[in-house]
């Protein structure tokens, strides 16, 4: 196997497809990425057994052949060779070694065979959609901080992605929740979700997946087995196994008789919140809502720590109750607004609260309160 590339090509695609490599394994295959070099030019492929990332891209191929090397001593090989350098790449014939060459620098490799490399194969998918990167990426900023990292309810380890109705429009509809907190965001459906399956996204494949569409501009490919996804973003394919669960039946904790609002701005309130919890402990974020018609003043108490208070403007026409959240979820959930102006649904100071961006019905937030 023989092939020139040029740096910032390869150093792209191997940015792409490193980035699913564990820096520890106890597999040695699953430290290298794959090289594949043929007459349509190079595809790199890398895999942690859970995801799989293939990426195809130019070079030009003198000798057909294909190896596995050290996935990031490669991209770190390559990210300190200069702009603009011609990297030679070459399987020396007889060993397992990998000689790469550019300009007066040359480095050696160990390298391993390329049939022992694992295929995630997808099989048979059953539905598939495409859909626009912009919504894509909206669909994952609104949704992934809500998912749980607590390992014992794997179930709530992602995304649940599935088809819904919103006001009776059909809709692809991305669920996630904890259990403290739930965000839900809905688009319009893309022809060929209805009837797919339900699916669990999970968390790691979601975060990669956001990384990859964030510099992307093109149409996104979606194909959903009951037990993969695979993801189609230009040149680069990645392949998922899914979280193998029942994901809750989350409408049930979503209130529907909160009567309560009260209206704030979005910025005034974040800032508010991020000042007056610099008090707060780590260990208890808690922030305390005093509502009444007019105002709105935030609290924290901290008996270590000393206490913090902030009134700021607030539409509220119902009778004064106090409530109490984390801050830290607070934060969260106003970072994703997109207009300035926040609604909270109340019921009382024990139950569930409803909050919405004014300015964008596609998206719900569900927050538990706590005791303050």
């Amino acid at each position: 196997m023989r092939f020139v590339i040029e740096r910032g090509d390869l150093l792209r695609a191997l940015g792409h497809v490193a980035s699913v490599v564990e820096k520890r394994t106890t597999i040695p295959i699953l430290s290298n990425v794959l090289l594949r070099a043929n007459a349509e030019g190079l595809q790199l492929k890398a895999t942690d057994l859970e995801r799989e990332v293939v990426e195809s891209v130019s070079a030009n191929v003198a000798t057909p052949g294909a190896v596995t090397v050290p996935a990031h001593m490669l991209h770190d090989i390559v990210r300190k060779l200069p702009d603009g350098v011609q990297i030679r790449i070459e399987r020396e014939p007889e060993r397992e070694r990998v000689s790469i060459t550019a300009g007066h620098a040359r480095f050696a490799l160990q390298a391993l065979p390329a049939d022992d490399f694992p295929d995630l194969a997808a099989g048979q998918m059953s539905h598939s959609f495409e859909i626009a990167s912009g919504d894509l990426k909206r669909l994952i900023e609104k949704t992934r901080f809500a998912i749980s990292t607590e390992e014992t309810r794997y179930y709530l380890n992602g995304i649940y992605l599935h088809p819904a109705k919103t006001g009776g429009t059909p809709s692809l509809r991305a669920v996630a929740t904890d259990g403290h907190r739930l965000a839900q965001f809905d688009l319009p459906q893309p022809a060929g979700v209805d009837g797919m399956p339900g699916i669990i996204i999970p968390r790691k494949t979601v975060h990669e997946l956001y990384r990859l569409i964030e510099a992307s501009d093109a149409p996104v490919r979606v194909e959903v087995s009951p037990a993969k996804v695979r993801v189609e973003i230009g040149p680069i394919t990645m392949t998922s196994k899914l979280v193998d669960g029942t994901f809750p039946d989350y409408g049930r904790v979503i209130p529907q008789s909160n009567d309560k609002v009260l209206e704030v701005s979005s910025q005034v309130f974040m800032g508010a919140v991020d000042r007056v919890s610099t008090i707060a402990s780590e260990r208890v974020r808690a922030v305390k809502l005093n509502i009444a018609p007019g105002k709105l003043v935030l609290s924290v108490n901290n008996p270590d720590g000393g206490s913090a208070t902030e009134e700021v403007e607030a539409q509220f026409s119902a009778p004064a109750m106090e409530i109490g959240f984390n801050a830290r979820y607070l934060l969260d959930i106003s970072g994703q607004l997109e207009s300035d102006s926040l609604k909270f649904l109340l019921s009382d100071p024990g139950s569930p609260t409803i909050l919405k961006d004014v300015g964008d019905e596609s998206a719900l937030y569900v927050l538990m309160p706590m005791r303050v």
